[in-house]
């Protein structure tokens, strides 16, 4: 339930103030979006066709993953050709129809920038594999040593970072897939050509990037051995590789040479996988020009084990230790990312909420709550506006995704047992991101004519664009409410975060205040009702926006029902 003034028009941004400030993204993985041909593989005339569920929420820009050329090793992460689109996503001449369409909507669209490596098959890697190549250089190869690889970094995906090519018994780095090789920016020529792909893209009419792994691309040129980690096997290269010794260095050129080119249209955000707050106050400081904003992980890191594939209950505390550090640390300089979800992550209501019928509304409702009214730039993954669930991925035949698959036989390999993996994987793995946008309540939840390629989640048939659009009090109309908040309100944009009740393990509550207002936002972590204590002065503050069944009256202390969240404001 909202109050009618949580719509007032009009977006805020100051005078002089970079227009994303206020601004709300809504990523697309186009490989599970939409699919107009039939063939189980959504493309781009699909998303071009579905655009006014997402203009109708009132986002600002839309994201779209890769779409390049690729052999599909990642899931397009591992690009063949940067300037063209592989065909199962349609051609140049169908993005071209979709940028219109998009900025006709009044909305930018950002693309994904993958340069921390390219596919194997991409025409630069197949030339570099010569010795002789004047393209040798561009990227990391390395002798044997010792008949070994060049040193002992595993690979995020499980393994050796190293590949053997027999053609001339050399090892190429690759700290992904062995698909995926690094490119070596310590080549001028790779930076050249990088920025050239980048502004033939922008005076196509891209609005931006979304750059994956950026912090990744420096590297020690003397790759020093990693700490061997518990397996004993690899060593952890990442001292030598993240945020690596050349990265500003890097990034002040590239906005240099292409950025500063196209000034107040752009939007760029760097995913930047072990940042730090104090490296992140660097990489957004504007008078640094790198980036605008980055993407960091330790808030989805919070319920690991010993890695990933070990979930573990999330504390509150220790979420709110975790935000409350970057609102507080990039409160003065830089800008922060706000996100649960991406391609990347498992759904959010199924792993910080509660994705069982009677209450899976209110606790996606709560979650993206509190999530928004943070400061920074909120990010919405396809299908978090409906509360997609994760899949029921019962076998390893279920999963496609390249990190589960590995992850799996590594780990069978070393003497775990199938039922002692899986349900790692069920919680945690990708797929759960990537499974079908659920359109309606249709044998294929209307995503496709054919064979979907990857299932759609059975719960399609309650659980779908059509019923949601169709009912007021939806998840989707309650992102609709909040993004004309984030629109209409200065100081959810602008305004300063106080962290309250920062040891209560069952309530998020937290203050934004600007000029004379000053919005109270608390959200209830659990399946019971609370009470809590809060500061005196909000009896009869004005309700701005609520997802239960009493909005959370303030009486000197805060009753909250299972999974509600509210926001209150007080103008003096």
């Amino acid at each position: 339930m909202a109050a009618d003034s949580a719509a007032r028009p009009g977006r805020q941004t100051r005078p002089g103030q970079e227009w994303w400030r206020s601004a709300v993204v809504y990523q697309v993985y186009p490989r599970s979006f939409a699919d107009s041909d039939g063939d189980g593989i959504g493309d781009l005339a699909g998303l071009t066709g579905r655009l006014d569920h997402i203009a109708g929420l009132g986002v600002d820009v839309l994201w779209l993953s890769p779409v390049y050329p690729s052999p599909q090793s990642d899931n397009g992460y591992d690009i063949s050709d940067y300037q063209d689109i592989d065909p199962v996503f349609g051609d140049l001449a169908a993005f071209d129809r979709l940028l219109a369409a998009v900025h006709e909507r009044g909305m930018k669209l950002v693309m994904d920038l993958v340069v921390n490596h390219t596919s194997d098959e991409h025409p630069w890697f197949q030339e570099s594999r010569d010795p002789g190549s004047p393209k040798r250089d561009w990227y990391w190869w390395r002798p044997p040593r010792d008949g070994r690889e060049p040193n002992n970094w595993g690979s995020f995906f499980t393994g050796s970072a190293w590949a053997r090519d027999s053609a001339s018994d050399a090892y190429y780095l690759h700290l992904f897939s062995p698909k995926q090789p690094d490119l070596n920016w310590e080549n001028p020529d790779v930076r050249q050509a990088v920025h050239a792909m980048m502004r033939w893209w922008l005076d196509r009419g891209v609005d931006g990037f979304r750059m994956d792994v950026i912090n990744l691309i420096s590297k020690d040129p003397a790759l020093p051995d990693g700490v061997l980690r518990g397996d004993g096997l690899y060593g952890d290269g990442s001292p030598h590789f993240v945020c690596g010794p050349r990265i500003h260095e890097y990034l002040q050129e590239m906005h240099r040479e292409v950025m500063a080119h196209y000034p107040e249209r752009l939007l760029t955000v760097g995913e930047m996988p072990g940042v730090t707050v104090e490296q992140a106050r660097l990489f957004t400081d504007p008078r640094r020009a790198e980036l605008d904003m980055v993407f960091q992980f330790e808030h989805v890191g919070l319920d690991h084990g010993r890695d990933k594939f070990d979930p573990r209950p999330l504390r509150l505390t220790d979420l709110k230790a975790s935000l409350g550090r970057w609102q507080t640390g990039l409160a003065d300089v830089g800008w922060n990312s706000l996100y649960w979800n991406n391609h990347d992550q498992p759904r959010v209501v199924s792993r910080f909420g509660d994705d069982s019928p009677r209450y899976r509304t209110r606790s996606a409702t709560m979650l993206a709550t509190v999530l928004h009214l943070h400061r920074g730039t909120p990010y919405i993954y396809q299908g978090e506006e409906l509360a997609m669930a994760n899949a029921p991925l019962r076998s390893i035949e279920d999963f496609r995704d390249i990190e589960s698959l590995n992850h799996y036989a590594e780990a069978l390999r070393a003497g775990a047992r199938p039922e002692d993996v899986l349900p790692g994987l069920r919680a945690m793995g990708r797929d759960n991101a990537r499974t079908p946008m659920q359109w309606d309540a249709s044998p294929q939840a209307g995503f496709t004519t054919g064979t979907p390629w990857l299932p759609v989640n059975p719960d399609h048939t309650e659980v779908n664009a059509a019923a949601a659009r169709a009912n007021p009090d939806s998840v989707y109309h309650h992102y609709r409410r909040l993004i004309a908040l984030r629109h209409s309100e200065p100081a959810v944009v602008h305004g300063d975060f106080t962290m309250l009740l920062p040891d209560d393990e069952r309530v998020y509550a937290f203050t934004r205040a600007y000029g004379g207002t000053t919005l109270l936002v608390a959200g209830n972590f659990t399946g019971d009702t609370v009470t809590a204590e809060l500061p005196a002065g909000w009896e009869g503050a004005e309700l701005v926006l609520g997802n239960g069944p009493s909005a959370a009256a303030v009486t000197g202390r805060l009753a909250l029902a299972p999974w509600e969240a509210v926001v209150r404001r007080l103008t003096r």
